[in-house]
């Protein structure tokens, strides 16, 4: 069943029932701009009690806002009774709720576009708030006076820029000068909702103009401060004629698939964060330096990464491609042990991409990622690190005591393995005696 049919076998209920029922928000817009919507609202005149009447089982989570989750075919489906809302204390959910009409249900909405109804058995479009002149338009409005939307929910200040990014429709005058005396508001929003919705930007195929719209309309300093001193931060002309850092990131953004995952996403944004507070000028040389940027940016990354709720596991996959990112400088005169390990990190497919779009938005050298995708086909007849020949117990079976010279001598041991050199656990064996009486 798909959640289209879902939502309409739900909404026929509450018709039939004597309540007026009608597809609201994103899957009316999404529909007519001829997406599959990922999933279906019902606003409906039927109140909390009178919905969970008639679907026993289903969530109250928000049955205080006249909001209920319905389950039906194995899709939830939001219903919400028409309502006007109150103050926004919280800056995210109204004090107070009165039940209204559809009309009114759609003055209190975000975006024009996002306020439509459709009837679910006609495909009737309802349009209250200019919803589809906009749609046709292709421009993000603000229901009535943006500044007083901006206030209610701050947090739509980043969905303007989301749905923008999303869509590819600018946002209108007054909404957007509205964004950005506004943009301050953004501190009263958590840091979970601000990732959320900043995930999605950098996620959206236009993420780079996403970007760019975060930094035109003030909001970066709110999310990413750290990002805006990249803007006129200069680099070495002979390396990166594109500009600045900033540029040379936006680029980069622009560079990569429009399915990138956040991980590699974040990694871009990330990569060159600490170049403007390691910029220094060699007279001798004659050229700018970043020395220990790639460091410095791992420790910077983290910071912002756990400033803004990300889990765990995005911390780990992004902070070390922020710091590894220079080493693709020396993988040609690694020896074939060192470039096996470096292969061997667990996100080397996402730090490949993240340097393709490196040198592609910049020099154009391709030099080092051809070596490593040759590198590739090469070792790829098996594991990258194979099984260990030795192990800590033969050598505890030979009288050593366990410290820091086991990590040296099992690695020494791995290195022959990866070089070619030892084939078997005899061998392997036979230059672990060698090791210890050398030692």
């Amino acid at each position: 069943m798909t959640a289209r049919t879902a939502a309409l076998t739900l909404a026929r209920r509450l018709i039939a029932a004597g309540y007026e029922a009608l597809f609201a928000g994103g899957c009316v817009r999404d529909k007519w701009l001829g997406r599959e919507p990922k999933d279906y609202d019902i606003a409906t005149s039927a109140r909390p009690a009178e919905v969970l009447r008639l679907f026993p089982g289903s969530n109250e989570v928000g049955a205080h806002f006249g909001v209920v989750i319905a389950h039906f075919g194995g899709h939830s489906v939001e219903i919400a009774t028409f309502r006007t809302d109150g103050s926004y204390k919280d800056h995210r959910r109204p004090d107070t709720v009165t039940f209204a009409t559809a009309e009114q249900d759609a003055q209190r909405r975000d975006f024009t576009i996002n306020g439509l109804f459709e009837h679910p058995e006609t495909g009737e479009v309802i349009d209250f708030i200019g919803g589809l002149a906009d749609l046709r338009a292709g421009v993000l409005r603000a229901i009535g006076d943006p500044a007083a939307r901006f206030r209610e929910d701050s947090l739509r200040l980043l969905r303007a820029v989301r749905f923008s990014t999303c869509l590819g429709f600018p946002i209108d005058a007054q909404s957007r000068a509205a964004v950005i005396d506004c943009a301050q508001l953004l501190a009263r929003i958590s840091p979970e909702r601000i990732r959320d919705e900043f995930s999605k930007i950098l996620t959206a195929p236009r993420r780079a103009e996403g970007v760019q719209l975060l930094v035109d309309c003030g909001l970066m300093l709110q999310i990413v401060p750290e990002v805006l001193a990249m803007i006129g931060c200069e680099q070495p002309p002979e390396w990166h004629p594109e500009g600045d850092v900033f540029t040379h990131t936006r680029i980069m953004l622009g560079m990569l698939a429009p399915d990138a995952p956040l991980e590699l996403c974040l990694a871009v944004l990330l990569h060159d964060i600490a170049k403007p507070p390691t910029q220094t000028f060699d007279e001798d040389a004659g050229r700018i330096r970043f020395n220990g940027h790639d460091a410095l940016g791992a420790t910077m990354a983290e910071t912002i990464l756990r400033r803004l709720r990300y889990s765990n596991d995005i911390v780990a996959s992004v902070v070390p491609m922020v710091a590894r990112h220079m080493q693709f400088m020396a993988v040609q005169k690694m020896r074939t042990a060192k470039v096996k390990r470096f292969m061997a990190a667990p996100d080397f497919p996402l730090e490949m991409e993240l340097h393709r779009v490196d040198c592609a938005s910049s020099n154009g050298f391709t030099d080092n990622y051809d070596f490593l995708q040759a590198k590739a086909a090469e070792f790829s007849a098996e594991p990258l690190i194979p099984p260990p020949l030795v192990s800590g117990r033969d050598l505890i079976q030979r009288g050593l005591v366990p410290g820091p010279a086991f990590k040296d001598l099992l690695e020494a041991i791995q290195t022959e393995q990866l070089e070619g050199r030892l084939h078997d656990r005899d061998s392997a064996l036979a230059y672990l005696e060698q090791l210890i009486d050398s030692n």
